[in-house]
């Protein structure tokens, strides 16, 4: 079964972690046990890993974030420095392209011949040196490189599909995790500029004043790449049930998060082991959300994995995100149905972009 992942941090990765993503996992970690301090816990990710794991699409992102212990050293002190990181990891994107690793998906015609020919050919694409690429959709999580909403447009051109305009703390147009507050002043012309090109716009880390403001400006397609429920997990990182149902209300699709503190009440970073949390606790969230929409037409996986974080803070039973098919057991035996699994696995989230993305 092909599998997509909505949020993953690849070039971030690549580039910030110096981390080289076309070598097994196992290689990253062995390379990295050299040297002390240097990140937060092992690795779960790599092209390599998606491919092993039938990981065929994902949305992967631009992230201008530093990976530092003081958290004011993670955030460009200059919108222009943060801009060029963003452009530099976009040429990490294209040059993984370029060789053959990667497909870019900026079209659903591409999206649709993309996935047909990963499940006509799922085997093949899950070898070792397969010729065919994983697919992506190019993402932005935190708004600080796009220097004014007139600039939407040219990153847009430059590939830009989706765009969560916040992330931790507040931002250039809007307040995000662990802040509070609204849109910014320039805030709602970024919103009302992404839908005039037609950028969609993915709430995960909105603030509650700013996600709700978000809603009543933006008028295309949304989405919510990597949440949990705060009725299961109470916190600001989490998404209220009035939020869920507002999304779903926008035919939006929520993909769940595999960060054991959004995953497990009481988690702390840190402190909690993490055999207490299994990949069993994260269909928790999943079943909530299916209940709220009444189906499982709502329900993603964007796992952030290795997302700021390691094997430390990840389900016990997850070695690497090649294990993530066995989500799709658990989801049986809850005693969802073989369509709603796909759904949940993968095709939710690919006949959302089928209909939200541009046709050519």
């Amino acid at each position: 079964m092909l599998i997509f992942d909505a949020h993953l941090d690849m070039a971030w990765n690549a580039c910030e972690w110096n981390r080289d993503l076309e070598l097994p996992v196992s290689d990253i970690r062995k390379f990295e046990r050299q040297f002390e301090n240097i990140i937060p816990g092992e690795a779960t990710v790599s092209w390599h890993a998606l491919r092993q794991g039938g990981v065929g699409m994902t949305i992967s992102t631009l992230l201008p974030r530093l990976h530092r212990k003081d958290a004011a050293l993670t955030h460009y002190q200059s919108r222009e420095a943060a801009y060029g990181v963003a452009m530099g990891q976009l040429a990490y994107y294209r040059a993984m392209v370029a060789k053959g690793v990667l497909r870019e998906i900026p079209d659903s015609s591409t999206l649709a011949s993309h996935i047909a020919e990963w499940e006509a050919n799922e085997t093949a694409a899950r070898a070792e040196g397969s010729t065919i690429p994983i697919g992506f959709i190019l993402s932005m999580e935190g708004a600080p490189p796009i220097l004014s909403p007139e600039q939407i447009g040219d990153w847009f051109d430059a590939g830009l599909r989706i765009l969560g305009p916040a992330h931790y703390g507040p931002g250039p147009y809007c307040f995000g995790t662990g802040s509070e507050g609204g849109l910014k002043e320039q805030g709602p012309a970024l919103l009302k500029e992404m839908d005039r090109v037609g950028m969609l716009l993915d709430v995960t880390h909105l603030a509650d004043q700013s996600f709700w403001e978000s809603l009543e400006i933006f008028q295309g397609p949304v989405l919510a790449s990597h949440h949990n429920c705060r009725s299961l997990v109470n916190a600001d990182r989490q998404l209220t049930d009035e939020q869920i149902k507002a999304l779903i209300e926008r035919g939006a699709v929520i993909g769940c998060a595999f960060d054991n503190w959004m995953i497990k009440p009481g988690w702390t970073i840190g402190v909690s082991d993490p055999k207490t949390t299994s990949v069993e606790d994260i269909a928790n969230h999943t079943d909530h959300i299916c209940q709220l929409a009444g189906n499982a037409k709502h329900c993603g996986l964007g796992t952030d994995l290795d997302g700021g974080f390691g094997k430390e803070q990840t389900p016990h039973d997850l070695d690497t995100i090649a294990d993530l098919g066995m989500f799709a057991g658990i989801l049986e035996k809850r005693g969802y149905s073989s369509e709603d699994i796909k759904g949940i696995m993968s095709q939710n989230f690919v006949d959302f972009f089928l209909k939200a993305l541009p046709e050519s």
